[in-house]
């Protein structure tokens, strides 16, 4: 039998392996390792299983033990509510979310990610706060970008040039490794003489994890031309992936920011890093949120937009200057989250970078 040497920390990462040859799908398996049962999916002809250090592994036939699930749930046919180990851990609206009573109506948005919460249950990120009415949780828009040779700008709704909405969710999957949704957005240009005109097709691939102690999820944002013209997108000091922190942490000292490269809110704007961290407390506890910038991003390891006084992060490739995405060229990024109910270290946070951006090849045998 061929070892498995996992090159992980202490805490639970996925690995995939590719599924061995001469093991039919279509029978009952179980994963062993160390001699152990442990969990398994099967996605994209690849076996799926969290591991959180050395071991051997082998795929036998047999009935696999009926293990906890992460479940995606419907709710009120406009949200999926995704839970892991009986707590929820993130809501994707793909439903019109309206802004509070009395905030002009082109603050509600669909295909987003609010609310995320903590392991022990507290809310994390923010929708509609007063400040910036134009953020939602984790979201991705473009800023300063031009359509046709038009300015369409997808971040700031009031200025009615651009929006991002859902279009439709492909599919939902549960099991006892992850659950993922897939589903698809259109960039919608506001300003075309002839009427609304989409810009960009989206798809996004989501998938939490069965950790429970920690939460981790991935988001993988595929974006394409919707017709034979770019969206050209120009230096800006934010716009991409973002998200939005608790309303417990407004204020300048309310959360603080830390870099893989040791930078802070104080000096960590416009600065790359492979991961960045916001700790603070959230209903007089501390709690964190850690992101994973994937080295096959482009431009990785992508700038930052740190806000100085709010509690706002942005992975923003636009402030390292111009560029397209063309027709013909899928614009692909990669993200993962840490969810902590306390602190977020630096080791915990390289650990977590090295599962994300360099995990190990691994082989699994078939027991005969």
């Amino acid at each position: 039998m061929i070892g498995l040497l996992l090159a992980l920390a202490a805490q639970a990462a996925p690995v995939e392996a590719p599924l061995p040859a001469g093991a039919d799908p279509s029978r009952p398996w179980k994963l062993v390792r160390d001699g152990k049962e442990v969990p398994f999916q099967v996605a994209d002809g690849k076996l799926v299983f969290l591991a959180a250090g050395p071991g051997e592994v082998r795929l036998e036939p047999g009935e696999p033990a009926d293990f906890p699930k992460v479940e995606a749930k419907d709710l009120e046919g406009k949200h999926l509510v995704v839970s892991a180990g009986g707590k929820d851990v993130i809501r994707y609206n793909y439903g019109h979310v309206p802004p509070p009573a009395g905030v002009n109506p082109v603050f509600g948005r669909s295909g987003y990610v609010h609310p995320v919460w903590t392991p022990d249950g507290r809310v994390i990120s923010n929708d509609v706060p007063p400040k910036h009415l134009h953020h939602h949780g984790i979201w991705f828009p473009w800023t300063s970008s031009e359509f046709e040779g038009r300015p369409s700008d997808f971040w700031n709704s009031g200025s009615k040039q651009g929006k991002v909405e859902c279009v439709k969710v492909d599919a939902t999957v549960s099991g006892p490794v992850f659950a993922a949704l897939t589903a698809r957005h259109r960039f919608v240009n506001l300003n075309a003489p002839e009427g609304p005109k989409t810009a960009l097709h989206e798809t996004w691939e989501l998938r939490v994890y069965n950790v429970s102690d920690r939460f981790l999820f991935d988001l993988v944002s595929t974006q394409t031309c919707a017709t034979d013209q770019p969206l050209v997108i120009r230096k800006y000091r934010y716009g991409g992936l973002g998200f939005r922190g608790s309303g417990d942490w407004e204020g300048k000292d309310g959360v603080a920011f830390l870099t893989s490269e040791g930078k802070t809110r104080a000096n960590g704007h416009e600065t790359t890093a492979r991961w960045c961290t916001m700790t603070g407390k959230v209903g007089g506890k501390e709690a964190s949120i850690g992101f994973l910038c994937h080295p096959s991003n482009f431009r990785a390891p992508q700038n930052m937009r740190i806000h100085p006084d709010e509690p706002f992060f942005n992975w923003a490739p636009s402030q390292a200057g111009d560029f397209s995405i063309e027709p013909g060229k899928p614009y692909v990024s990669r993200y993962r989250f840490v969810v902590a109910a306390g602190p977020l270290s630096t080791a915990d946070m390289d650990a977590a970078w090295k599962a994300y951006a360099d995990p190990p090849a691994a082989t699994v045998t078939l027991a005969k």
